[in-house]
């Protein structure tokens, strides 16, 4: 399992770089962590500025879709694993490739209504990659939250009365999504949205790649 898992540490700073993208380029919605699109949304509604109602009903729908995607590809393709996640990765990234060539082109962007167009590649390539993670169920590596895992930290440590379970598991998945944020945050500030865009491109076909050749190991482990 180690060879999986770390392409889901990969995965999971690519959660950190994308919702860099989409916080700071696009305004305050998430493509990745719907917790969040749905409270912003409920400020929205209340009438707080700086919040988009159609921002987060885009990436919520998107992210929908990107889920029954997953699910679909699992129930097809999950009695290949490597065929399975490859395919699933894979997708994710050409969708993330996809609003890089189209924000290079001018066709979409940060800003006005083509930016529901990027918001929509981005969050149907998060909720993908959701459903996959969900069904390959590596305990502590969801790729995109870190509640429960920092929860994890704190009420299994031995201060917790626990006897520290896969604690540096936990420890390495919140760090690649700080490390993934960082980078995110660097990248928007220094190079630009596209740039960053073409990043993360590149950072979900290295998982792709990384599927394909480390798909074949033992089966998943249960998640607790």
């Amino acid at each position: 399992m180690f060879s999986i898992r770390v392409v889901l540490v990969c995965l999971t700073a690519g959660t950190g770089l994308v919702d860099a993208v989409c916080y700071l380029g696009m305004g305050h919605v998430l493509v990745a962590n719907m917790t969040g699109n749905v409270v912003f949304l409920g400020f929205a509604l209340a009438g707080a500025k700086g919040f988009s109602i159609a921002s987060f009903l885009v990436a919520i729908a998107a992210f929908l879709a990107g889920a029954a995607t997953g699910g679909r590809l699992s129930v097809e393709l999950g009695q290949t694993r490597r065929r399975w996640l490859v395919a699933a990765s894979g997708l994710e990234a050409a969708l993330v490739a996809a609003a890089a060539i189209a924000t290079a082109a001018g066709a979409l962007g940060p800003t006005g209504a083509a930016r529901f167009g990027v918001i929509a590649l981005l969050g149907a390539g998060t909720g993908l990659q959701n459903a996959t993670v969900r069904r390959l169920a590596i305990a502590d590596l969801t790729t995109t939250v870190l509640t429960l895992t920092i929860t994890g930290l704190a009420a299994d440590s031995s201060l917790g009365g626990g006897n520290n379970p896969r604690a540096g598991r936990r420890l390495v998945s919140v760090t690649a999504m700080l490390v993934g944020g960082l980078a995110g945050g660097l990248l928007m500030l220094n190079e630009g949205f596209t740039t960053t865009l073409w990043v993360l491109a590149g950072l979900f076909a290295v998982v792709a790649a990384g599927f394909a050749a480390f798909a074949e190991d033992p089966a998943p482990e249960a998640a607790g």
